[in-house]
């Protein structure tokens, strides 16, 4: 039986995605053999990437349990070098969802163009 320190190096490119994706993790066990992650992501796109790695990983899914849910909702802090698209391509996997992130953000947005390092958006 795998230990949990090997189970979590053997899905490390998982728990990469997950940063990718905006995983927010809540719980990494282990659960008898396998390694149990529960977590959410702010999409289905974030979601189906996960899965995706998962798989890539054992495509058995031998030794994982993952509990991956969908918050919608989720905020997201501008970091700089960001742009709406940058941030629509990261979280939904296409860059031209940046109208939705816009729409969910005109309380404090007035142009696309213009978002701040800090600034916590609100992802739809």
């Amino acid at each position: 039986m795998a230990s949990l320190d090997e189970l979590k190096s053997k899905y490390n490119a998982v728990f990469d995605k997950g940063h990718e994706v905006g995983l927010t993790l809540l719980n990494v066990e282990q659960d008898g053999d396998k390694l149990l992650v529960r977590g959410t992501v702010p999409s289905e796109y974030g979601k189906n990437e996960l899965w995706d790695a998962i798989k890539s990983v054992d495509s058995a899914m031998g030794d994982i349990t993952a509990e991956i849910n969908v918050q919608s909702g989720s905020a997201y802090t501008v970091v700089s070098g960001d742009t709406l698209s940058k941030i629509a391509k990261r979280f939904y996997g296409d860059a031209g969802h940046y109208h939705a992130i816009f729409n969910a953000n005109t309380d404090q947005l007035s142009d696309p163009d213009s978002i701040e390092v800090g600034q916590a958006l609100k992802l739809p």
